[in-house]
């Protein structure tokens, strides 16, 4: 019988993999553009802020200017250059690096280098907590599927196997759960 450790692995990296893929997509395309309504009531250096507020970087202007375009509206670029300046200084924290890491967003560069560090660093922090307990998530899964096969199984060849495999489960959940420990408790230190 096949390693199934390693076919739930390899299956799980590539679900993990079309997960991030859509979910880029989504990102640029579900909010890549505004309404035809939003451009024309907009307040833009308060359309400014909302973007980087929500981590776009300055190309978001060109987006911007396309889906307005279309709406026959010409975005007011200084008054939303200027509230995207105002945004980005309070969206590249540490603290939100932190923060946004460990909610698993994606992160496009968008702070500036005098800001980018910081933030970047608590990033990858939060974000290495984040990807810890998904990896705690998809052993507990895991486990749970192999104990629900040994209770219908009736074979006990297989059942054997399946207890063995659940023995490996134990040992990487424990594994995985420490790195959980350490993410979390780097991740508390204050910046």
């Amino acid at each position: 019988m096949p390693d199934t450790g390693t076919h739930a692995q390899r299956t799980s990296t590539r679900w993990f993999a079309r997960l991030f893929c859509l979910s880029a997509v989504v990102l640029l395309t579900g909010c890549a553009a505004m309404s035809e309504k939003e451009c024309q009531t907009a307040d833009w250096r308060d359309q400014g802020m909302k973007d980087a507020l929500n981590g776009y970087d300055r190309s978001r202007m060109a987006d911007v200017r396309e889906a307005c375009s279309k709406a026959g509206v010409v975005p007011n670029e200084a008054l939303y250059f200027d509230g995207w300046n105002r945004g980005i200084r309070q969206f590249c924290t540490p603290d939100n690096g932190a923060r946004w890491g460990r909610q698993g967003r994606i992160y496009s560069s968008s702070c500036p280098a005098e800001l980018g560090t910081a933030f970047s660093d608590r990033y990858r922090e939060g974000r290495r907590a984040w990807d810890a307990e998904q990896t705690v998530q998809r052993l507990q899964n895991e486990q749970q599927n192999k104990q629900r096969a040994l209770e219908k199984s009736k074979d006990d060849t297989s059942r054997g196997q399946l207890r063995d495999q659940l023995r490996s489960l134990d040992r990487r959940l424990s594994d995985a759960r420490d790195e959980l420990n350490r993410a979390e408790s780097q991740l508390r230190r204050r910046y």
